[in-house]
């Protein structure tokens, strides 16, 4: 779903200049007049720092916490004042709060038990919900006899049970294993694109983020410093801190020119945005060089440390420009610390993040 769409589409959840502060009216605001819209039926994650603000807005959303100011909307109604049980939103959390001493379908179904539904009618939704993240069979399991992802599957079913409109996660892939994390991120990424949930994911993993998101939201310091598709924000960072932060990115001082190129030391390479010209700073993913033969390049180097890392392998080239962290996918290669190498440069993952020195 392209920037377009995502503006297009009819909003999930809408926040309207929310603010956020703990105490009183002198304290300070974690959360600064926030303005985002999670369209329907689609997965927004919101990234961030420790601190940054990113789940006090999921529980803003869940009612867990009242704003300080501002609207928020889910599916256009207004819920700025209404409680938790008042709103139709379920919140998976990252601990998954399972309870001891009942059984997954207990476990599953308890939502429904304790809003009246009968229990026979409470065992067969609780059970569909179960069979669509895999826990069919599961029913008399306590949670100690489950594994992490198995206590994960049952937090996301008590959740689907209850058919909310919103669906909210909060690091929920924190306590399992890389490869774990990795088959359940395309579970509940599958999951939400199959029942068209409106998603709200809060993590702190760029790769995750990457990975389920329609839209990512980067918030830093209580506000937002940029939203917008993966490709986006991974290709095409606004700012030095959001270049930094999805994923590894190297900031150079250029030149913008009069013909919209930038001038980085030796090289010339186009801009992906108009740029006035003046002294800029440039951000470059590691993957957007390209080893070439020394006597075929503006820009040489000295290979001064290398990583292998089985599908690719880390180069670290010392240059004019300074040391540049390179990947490279040719493992095959007998690198040799010391050679000299030639560099190039593709625009793909350079961006222009900011004017001035």
């Amino acid at each position: 779903m392209s920037a377009r769409d995502t503006a297009r589409a009819p909003a999930g959840i809408e926040f309207r200049q929310v603010t956020k502060r703990y105490g009183g009216a002198d304290a300070p605001l974690v959360v600064k007049g926030i303005d985002l819209v999670v369209p329907k039926g689609t997965l927004t994650t919101i990234l961030g720092p420790s601190g940054c603000g990113k789940t006090t807005l999921l529980r803003m959303i869940a009612g867990l916490d009242a704003p300080s100011g501002g609207q928020i909307l889910i599916d256009g109604v207004d819920v700025t004042t209404l409680g938790p049980a008042e709103r139709n939103v379920s919140m998976v959390f990252q601990s998954y709060a399972l309870f001891p001493h009942m059984s997954v379908i207990e476990n599953v179904s308890y939502g429904l038990s304790v809003s009246g539904v009968a229990k026979e009618e409470a065992a067969r939704r609780a059970r569909a919900a179960m069979e669509s993240v895999g826990l069919t069979g599961y029913d008399q399991r306590s949670p100690s006899e489950l594994s992490g992802g198995q206590q994960q599957r049952v937090a996301v079913a008590r959740s689907l049970v209850l058919e909310p409109s919103v669906m909210l996660f909060d690091e929920p892939l924190s306590n399992l294993d890389a490869r774990l994390r990795r088959s359940m991120r395309e579970e509940i990424r599958a999951m939400q694109q199959r029942l068209n949930l409106t998603v709200a994911y809060v993590t702190h993993d760029q790769s995750e983020a990457l990975a389920v998101s329609d839209q990512i939201v980067v918030m830093d310091a209580g506000l937002i410093a940029q939203a917008g598709t993966p490709q986006e924000l991974y290709e095409q960072p606004k700012s030095e801190f959001v270049a930094g932060f999805m994923g590894e990115a190297m900031l150079f001082s250029g030149e913008a020119l009069a013909d919209g190129s930038v001038r980085l030391g030796p090289l010339r390479v186009a801009s992906r945005r108009p740029v006035s010209p003046g002294a800029v700073k440039v951000a470059v993913r590691p993957e957007a060089w390209q080893v070439v033969a020394a006597d075929a390049a503006a820009l040489t180097g000295r290979l001064v440390k290398q990583a292998y890392l089985g599908s690719l392998v880390e180069l670290t080239v010392a240059t004019e420009l300074g040391e540049i962290f390179v990947v490279s996918p040719d493992v095959q290669r007998a690198w040799r610390d010391g050679e000299t190498l030639g560099l190039r440069l593709s625009e793909r993952s350079l961006s222009v993040v900011a004017t001035g020195r």
